[in-house]
């Protein structure tokens, strides 16, 4: 019972208002949007460049140490650092969907693209605030209910904005939409004025003692750094996002026109385009490693600061877990690695024989009330029987999910076996997707909250973007061989007393037969869950190595 009283604390329900938040404006920029700008008549290619929009939560662990170190000047002192953060950027939201509203797309899309990316901006540096003000408002046990909270009004945001607006434009216009959506931001209002007092934020020193000031020179060397900063920012943002738009742009802004046509066609290749991607992270790290660290032999106030804001979380953190630092972050980006390749389960779903309709009831809307069961059930895990073992059993989640994939394949197009796979798979995401994100809260500090988390949550799907751009080439590869006698032939036999319409377009679509199809399948859902098993005994070994509880590190 204890257990499950921390999802009514006044805590979590104004985690269920902030959720709510975090959600509506995310899902009225990068979904509902393109509704709109789609009736205006805009071209499906103008409209695919708003989704750059994205890259303000890509990229958001940039300007954490800005929210970690900066106080809102009258606001922090009555309010306290994250809530004074939370109501600024709650009303620039409500004014930045205002201005949406009162603008056609059709005569000012400049204007739109501009309150667009500032909407998101927004939005990105609001999340960094709730989610270190959600860290430091609970007991490490109580993170699971507080993400738990979370996730239940974030998701609840998304229905709202994703249905609401429709409905209203679809009488009023959209302009009236966007202004009700404006006034709904108001639930987040409420909730940073219902938290309870926060304790004092402890901003941590920069020791820049000992480095004279010399403002002619620190000046320019401001603007150099910040400069190839925003360059390495470009590249990071481009590879995560895999959308190369404004790389090209900058481009051909300095009259480079066929480099800028190369990176696009670089980032276009399947599938070698998502190794180029993942280049362009690289070499965007590199270079904003570079514009921070300190010039050798030479300390100006510059790269003290600059070093400090970014080096000193990630230095505190090595130093905090010293000998299974590596192992922590191995775990966090490989512990939804078997969630992550499954992107290809809408054609699975098609492929196996199953209707438009079946598909939208069983993940739209029976797949939405499990994953919010799931997210409970991971909250009460973590209050239950502590960090550590709600992350073992969290990261068994993801492999066992996937095996009821490879049984639904062995079905056929059976609707109640399509609701049980896709019951288990958003249970145990939603477990596992909980337990994650209370881990990663557990692992910041005092006063670099902000910056640590931004950070790892930047980090946890950077590995999936690989592995998943190869699920499709898998599941064909596999078919093929199948079909060619190679070792996945024995596995034809299991499909063979499908009805006619399970795997019915394989020959058109693959070029292999119904059967080999389904083998295809069977090896992929399989390969997904042996991937799975790499965080199972991450998970084990970083829980070998880490007390349950720790003491509260100092500010």
């Amino acid at each position: 019972m204890s257990a499950l009283a921390v999802f009514v604390e006044r805590r979590a329900l104004v985690m269920l208002a902030l959720g709510f938040a975090s959600g509506l404006p995310n899902l009225l920029i990068f979904d509902t949007l393109s509704l709109w700008l789609r009736e205006a008549g805009l071209s499906l290619q103008v409209i695919s460049i708003f989704a750059l929009a994205t890259l303000s939560y890509s990229l958001k662990f940039l300007w954490a140490p800005l929210i970690d170190r900066t106080r809102v000047p009258g606001l922090t002192r009555l309010l306290g650092h994250r809530r004074s953060w939370m109501i600024v950027l709650q009303v620039l939201l409500m004014i930045g969907l205002w201005m949406i509203s009162g603008v056609d797309p059709a005569r000012d899309l400049g204007l739109m693209a501009a309150f667009a990316a500032l909407v998101a901006f927004v939005s990105a540096t609001q999340d960094i605030v709730i989610d270190a003000w959600r860290i430091e408002a609970a007991e490490v046990e109580k993170q699971g209910a507080m993400a738990a909270a979370y996730q239940w009004g974030y998701r609840i945001a998304m229905i709202v904005a994703g249905a609401a607006p429709l409905l209203i434009a679809e009488t009023y216009g959209w302009s009236t939409s966007y202004a009700v959506m404006a006034g709904l931001m108001l639930a987040g209002v409420l909730g940073v004025l219902g938290a309870p007092r926060e304790t004092a934020h402890a901003i941590r020193p920069i020791h820049a003692e000992g480095v004279p000031s010399r403002p002619a020179l620190e000046l320019p060397e401001w603007i150099a750094r910040l400069a190839v900063f925003a360059l390495g920012a470009l590249f990071l943002g481009s590879g995560l996002a895999a959308d190369a738009s404004l790389l090209a742009a900058g481009l051909n802004g300095i009259g480079l026109p066929d480099a800028a046509g190369a990176v696009t066609a670089a980032w276009a290749m399947k599938p070698q385009g998502v190794y180029v991607q993942l280049l362009a992270v690289a070499a965007g790290l590199a270079v904003i490693v570079l514009a921070v660290c300190p010039i050798p032999r030479v300390r100006t106030r510059p790269g003290v600061y600059l070093f400090a804001a970014l080096g000193d979380p990630l230095r505190d953190f090595l130093a905090r877990y010293r000998g299974v630092a590596a192992l922590i972050l191995a775990l966090i980006c490989l512990y939804r690695l078997s969630d992550f390749v499954l992107n290809i389960m809408n054609p699975f779903y098609a492929d196996l024989g199953f209707s438009k309709t079946e598909i939208a009831e069983a993940r739209k809307v029976f797949g939405v009330v499990m994953t919010v069961i799931g997210v409970g059930l991971g909250g009460f895990l973590v209050a239950r029987l502590g960090m550590m073992r709600a992350l073992v059993i969290g990261a068994f989640a993801g492999p066992i999910s996937n095996l009821a994939f490879a049984w639904l394949a062995l079905q056929g197009p059976e609707l109640w076996a399509l609701f049980v796979a896709i019951g288990i798979d958003n249970i145990a995401g939603g477990v596992s997707g909980t337990c994650l994100i209370a881990y990663m809260s557990s692992l910041t500090s005092a006063g670099f909250t902000a910056t640590q988390y931004a950070l790892f949550s930047s980090l946890y799907a950077l590995p999936g973007k690989l592995i998943a751009s190869q699920s499709g080439r898998i599941v064909e590869s596999s078919a093929a061989a199948a079909d060619a006698g190679g070792p996945m032939a024995g596995l034809k036999a299991l499909f063979a007393g499908m009805p006619p319409d399970a795997f019915a377009g394989a020959m058109a679509k693959s070029q292999v037969t119904p059967g080999a199809l389904g083998a295809g399948y069977l090896v992929f859902f399989l390969y997904s869950s042996l991937i799975g098993v790499v965080a199972v005994f991450l998970a084990f070994a970083v829980a070998r190595r880490t007390p349950e509880s720790q003491p509260a590190p100092e500010s």
